[in-house]
């Protein structure tokens, strides 16, 4: 304490006013005076210096933990029930303390999210790109015949836009949790979002002779993105195809309230296993009843854009007699 230059003129500045105050006492009044001046301004000196000390002494302690802060140690607590402005220097940097050990469990957390879709990517890449090193080495053997090269360019070609639909999707996922995705607040109604997407999947459910049925009244509408709406139906629809067998039926319906806008997309397939239910809008997931070409990503990637434009996804479904996905929009005050 005694090395700041602080505390030496702080004494220095006492000792003079003692010394000019005992002085000035003597000379005015009498030497018993100045005596008792004297003993007094040295005891208010000492009480002063011993304060003084203290307040080091905490200050010092803040300092040590504020160091074993920056080292990562977040469990240490300095607060104390006192009134005064130690008290609430403790107070807040504890909160602070808090702060940043969440901070600290969230970056832990990122990271450990982003181990796991690197290893998800890898996984999901891994597959197509092995088939597709198999069939080219396949294809460079001049012997081959013309109907097997056509075949084997075909099965390529299937698996390059497999990636490529594969990346894009996690591009936009990405995006989205990086929050660079703003989404537009536009009246949109429904009745035109749903034109949008049933194209992408109409010649698939032409293929296993699906029916398909819309209804709602053209009026309906939400406030919200058209085209990430669009986006987000498209998955959910690509997914009622994919578990709904040939002949089978797929119904749209949309309704609009004074508090949200509704759409329900519900199929009479092969229905989701209860204990997958929970789980089917987490990225790469994969239920009992998935085809071999499922990723497991459309889903999540539909619940993302739903729930970022502060809307709501449900589901139910019973396994051999369907599913039907619910969204909610919510009105806006």
């Amino acid at each position: 304490m005694l090395r700041n230059r602080e505390i030496k003129w702080y004494i220095l500045i006492l000792c003079s006013i003692t010394l000019l105050t005992t002085v000035a006492t003597a000379f005015l009044l009498s030497t018993q005076a100045a005596m008792f001046v004297l003993i007094t301004s040295l005891i208010f000196v000492g009480c002063s210096l011993i304060f003084t000390k203290w307040r080091y002494q905490e200050i010092a302690k803040l300092s040590s933990y504020l160091r074993r802060i920056s080292n990562g140690d977040y469990g240490l607590d300095v607060r104390d029930n006192f009134e005064g402005e130690l008290s609430i220097l403790k107070s807040d940097i504890y909160k602070v303390t808090n702060m940043l050990s969440e901070h600290s469990s969230y970056l832990e957390q990122d990271k450990v999210k982003l181990t796991n879709a690197i290893s998800d990517i890898s996984h999901q890449l891994k597959t197509p790109l092995t088939s597709m090193m198999v069939m080219a080495d396949l294809l460079s053997d001049k012997k081959l015949d013309e109907a097997k090269r056509t075949e084997f360019t075909h099965h390529i070609r299937i698996q390059l836009e497999r990636m490529e639909w594969l990346v894009s999707s996690l591009l936009k996922l990405s995006k989205m949790d990086a929050g660079t995705i703003v989404f537009k607040k536009n009246q949109v109604y429904v009745n035109e979002v749903i034109q949008r997407a049933v194209e992408p999947v109409l010649i698939p459910m032409d293929i296993k002779q699906q029916n398909l049925k819309v209804t709602g009244e053209n009026s309906v509408s939400f406030i919200g993105d058209l085209n990430w709406t669009t986006e987000a139906i498209i998955n959910i629809l690509k997914n009622c195809v994919e578990h709904t067998k040939e002949g089978g039926e797929i119904s749209i319906t949309f309704s609009e309230n004074a508090l949200f806008t509704e759409i329900t997309i519900k199929d009479n397939g092969k229905g989701i296993a209860r204990e997958d239910l929970p789980y089917i809008f987490k990225r790469f997931y994969k239920g009992k009843n998935a085809g071999e070409d499922s990723v497991g990503i459309g889903l999540a990637m539909a619940y993302s854009i739903i729930t970022s434009q502060q809307g709501d996804i449900e589901v139910k479904s019973e396994t051999g007699k369907g599913t039907a996905f619910q969204l909610k929009f919510y009105k806006r005050a």
